[in-house]
């Protein structure tokens, strides 16, 4: 496929494919006789794991690291899980974090939803003064 069709498939950019691809992260495209890169549709799973990688937060040089280990072989796969072992113990924690995170806010939230009832007090000093209740 041509890197026009794999930009849509993927939802990289033509400037990231070519990025990804000379640093190492995909593997180097064939050409077709116009010297146009020449995509295999099976790089569009690859991509997506490198994307979830992306998003959980893997350092390019890990994901490098990983892509490595990769194109050696099967003699690497203790080398690949262990290294996805770690980098799954770090997206644990930061969903702990994440949580925690959450619940704060979930408690700010539910504070500022009992203090959304407006009272509104009558001063004949002053007409227009309000208060909220239980405001934090």
């Amino acid at each position: 496929m041509k890197i026009g069709e794999l930009t849509k498939r993927s939802g990289l950019s033509a400037h990231t494919l070519r990025y990804y691809e000379r640093i190492g992260l995909l593997p180097v495209a064939d050409r077709s006789a116009s010297g146009h890169r020449d995509y295999d549709a099976a790089i569009l799973v690859w991509i997506e794991f490198l994307d979830r990688m992306k998003t959980t937060g893997m350092p390019i040089r890990e994901m490098l690291r990983y892509a490595a280990l990769r194109e050696t072989g099967d003699a690497t796969i203790d080398a690949r899980r262990e290294l996805l072992e770690t980098h799954r113990d770090k997206v644990r924690a930061h969903v702990a974090e994440l949580q925690a995170c959450l619940a704060v806010l979930d408690t700010k939230i539910a504070g500022y939803a009992g203090a959304s009832q407006v009272e509104t007090t009558h001063d004949a000093e002053h007409p227009l003064r309000f208060r909220i209740g239980k405001a934090r």
